[in-house]
């Protein structure tokens, strides 16, 4: 992500105990734990508008330990982390956190240290910022103080709001730290009014991020119910009409606006006469293995809201092992027609097959600047769209501010400034953020724009592998996993004009589509080994879950709530509870419990054979099923309509099971709505069968959390 607005800032300050050595441009340590770049992105910004400010930033990745040492640091430590998983640490972190958590570490280890801390998250999940806040409270533990408040990004809701203040007011917090550590190095007085001015000012910023939260709520609840009751402004002479992606209304379209500083070039790209012609295969990382996909087949019906498929990989001639619970990464590409109509747009089409050679420009004025590590030497300019760059990635407040010097007519230049604007947050939330338009569709919609190569290659993101849950037991399936999905679908709407399927989902579905069969959810048989017949191939990666698995005690009960294609790893558990069975007949198995929803009982409900004969045979010891769109209205009896629903009817056993008996509960699917809904459920059930108040309900679940006996593989 890219910094994007210009804001007031907010303010902090603190008192230190030693002296910040005087110089041009006062250094400070910028860590950075990233997993899809984000954290990244914004510490180089940091980074870039240090110097503006009089600072000199010496930025590291929280993994490279070799570049910083804390137990030493004595100038300040400003600090951006991401969160992943269900509060996971990133990739980067992981190291990082398990060695500040070290328990032999005393009280005042990072007695000297100094602190600032910027964590990213996603409201939609439980454990939102839970890497930053556990880094905050850890550093806090050990002795460390804080001369800024932390801050906590969403981006549920966009994370410039939080992002953009708190970045702004660092500035001044790091000046007062420094004039605070000088004067107190002269003479050691005041620091009571130093403590209470801190907290003050700490308060400050917090209520100023949340009043910024509550005013995007605000904005977004008056914006929806403008769109609902079809309301529009007024404009000259009378004429009714409605902002759009390419038109604003008043106020805004007569509103002065603070656009972002547009960001330094430092990309130079040549197109050389070198040609490629094998320019859409793939150059796999050393971690990708080759793997044949040997069988497709529709689980759902054809006239079902949602396509579900299952497919099955062979992985017999490669070293991945994985248990239920695990995911692999698949690589895959960008839609072919809209790589060849973006470079047809951009004028490029007939160079695709040339050569890019790219090289830091030697006069740029970002400071923090390298060649993107995710575009291989001698790539070709089709490979490197189709295989490099997330060109469906939502286009950044700062490369729309790029896109600004590139356009010539001068009402799309106002209207793409509007977007980029403090003043048109809330329209680029609604035509650009919540409809997840590409550049290709901001391209399409402002045709005097002509962006360069460097400045789409300077801004689109790396193009990210797609993660799936294994669904099957290598103990039961040796050499085989199956993974299961559904083809996502963006409809077209007013600021997207053609429809599209999800970069991996459309592509997979096509890939398979010579090998898929049909059938009403039962498992897939092999594949014919017809000679006409060409098995396709995939890259995968393997990415074991820290903990999403079976307990090791097999005695131990368990609850899964899995509706759709949450129910894929559990279909993994099943499978390999069923072959324990089979070879430790002696050995005790809990109870197994299983919540599934969907919306129809014929048309999407995915396993349910296969599922029905796991609880004939006892594998499954209760099978709780609900259909949303399976209501009656001719009767009276109300029935279950979502997962939650029915773990309120069985809420007795639900307490049982995880209070009197030390069981587990593994949650999968949509964490925007479903797994929030089934969180405050469970806090319900607990509160009314515990008879303790809700807080005690939430400490209880925090409790099973911490022993890993609530666990969730959830996405957004």
């Amino acid at each position: 992500m890219r910094l994007l607005l210009q804001w007031s800032g907010l303010r902090s300050n603190t008192r230190s105990s030693f002296v910040m050595p005087c110089a041009a441009q006062t250094r400070f340590l910028l860590l950075y734990g990233s997993q899809r770049g984000q954290a990244k992105a914004i510490a180089e910004e940091i980074a870039v508008k240090a110097s503006d400010h009089g600072f000199a930033a010496e930025v590291s990745c929280l993994s490279e330990e070799e570049k910083y040492n804390l137990e030493r640091e004595r100038s300040p430590v400003v600090i951006v982390v991401s969160t992943t998983g269900d509060g996971d640490p990133p990739d980067t972190a992981i190291n990082f956190v398990k060695k500040i958590k070290t328990k032999t570490l005393c009280s005042v280890h990072f007695a000297h240290l100094h602190y600032a801390l910027l964590g990213l998250g996603d409201s939609n999940y439980s454990n939102f910022c839970n890497c930053g806040k556990t880094i905050d409270k850890r550093l806090r533990e050990l002795g460390a103080q804080q001369f800024y408040a932390s801050g906590y990004a969403d981006d549920g809701v966009g994370l410039e709001l939080v992002v953009e203040p708190w970045i702004e007011g660092l500035w001044d917090a790091l000046r007062k730290f420094v004039t605070s550590a000088m004067s107190t190095s002269q003479k050691d007085t005041n620091s009571h009014v130093g403590d209470h001015n801190a907290k003050n000012e700490m308060g400050t910023i917090e209520s100023a991020v949340t009043d910024l939260n509550l005013h995007l709520l605000s904005l977004n609840e008056s914006s929806s119910q403008d769109e609902s009751s079809g309301s529009c402004n007024t404009v000259a002479e009378g004429e009714l009409l409605e902002a759009s992606l390419t038109r604003s209304v008043l106020p805004l379209s007569e509103s002065s606006l603070n656009i972002p500083a547009l960001p330094a070039a430092f990309l130079d790209v040549e197109l050389l006469n070198e040609l490629q012609q094998d320019s859409t295969l793939l150059k796999p990382p050393e971690a990708a293995h080759q793997v044949v996909i040997t069988s497709a087949k529709q689980l759902t019906r054809e006239d079902a809201v949602k396509t579900t498929l299952l497919l099955e990989m062979d992985i017999s001639e490669t070293q991945l092992i994985y248990e239920p619970g695990d995911s692999f990464d698949l690589l895959c590409p960008n839609n072919n027609s809209e790589v060849e109509e973006l470079l047809l747009r951009l004028g490029l089409v007939e160079k695709k097959h040339h050569i890019v050679k790219l090289q830091v420009k030697p006069d740029t004025k970002k400071k923090v600047s390298q060649l993107p590590s995710y575009i291989p030497e001698h790539s070709s300019l089709q490979y490197i769209f189709m295989w490099c760059l997330e060109i469906r990635a939502i286009p950044k407040k700062a490369f729309l501010r790029s896109l600004v010097e590139y356009t010539t007519n001068e009402h799309e230049k106002r209207r793409l400034q509007e977007l980029c604007s403090k003043q048109g947050f809330a329209d680029y939330n609604h035509f650009i953020r919540n409809p997840s338009l590409s550049i290709l569709d901001l391209l399409c919609a402002f045709p005097s724009c002509m962006p360069t190569l460097s400045v789409i290659l300077e801004h689109l993101p790396k193009l990210q592998p797609r993660s799936y849950s294994a669904a099957s037991s290598s103990y039961s399936n040796p050499g085989r996993v199956h993974i299961v999905f559904n083809i996502v679908e963006f409809p077209l709407c007013p600021e997207r004009p053609v429809p599209r399927k999800g970069v991996c989902t459309g592509w997979l579905s096509n890939l398979v589509l010579p090998i898929l069969q049909h059938s009403g959810g039962q498992m897939m048989l092999p594949v014919a080994q017809d000679a006409s017949i060409v098995l396709p191939k995939v890259y995968i990666c393997s990415r074991p879950s820290s903990a999403f698995h079976l307990p090791s005690d097999t005695a131990a009960p368990i609850i899964m709530v899995g509706p759709g294609t949450g129910v894929s790893p559990f279909i993994g558990f099943l499978q390999h509870r069923k072959k324990q069975k089979e070879e430790h007949p002696d050995v005790s198995f809990g109870e197994t419990w299983l919540f599934f929803g969907c919306r129809h009982k014929d048309r999407d409900f995915i396993f349910r054979d296969e599922l029905g004969l796991f609880q004939a045979e006892g594998t499954l010891t209760h099978l709780r099923v609900s259909f949303s769109r399976d209501q009656d209205d001719s009767t009276e009896e109300v029935k279950p309509k979502y997962v939650q629903d029915n773990l309120r009817l069985n809420a007795q056993d639900v307490v049982r099971v995880l209070i009197k008996e030390n069981g587990y509960i593994y949650i999968c699917g949509d964490a925007r709505n479903m797994a929030k809904n089934v969180h405050e459920e469970l806090i319900d059930i607990l509160s009314r069968e515990l008879q303790i108040d809700k807080l005690e309900a939430m400490k209880v679940i925090a409790d099973l959390r911490e022993k890993k006996r609530y666990l969730q593989d959830i996405w957004s």
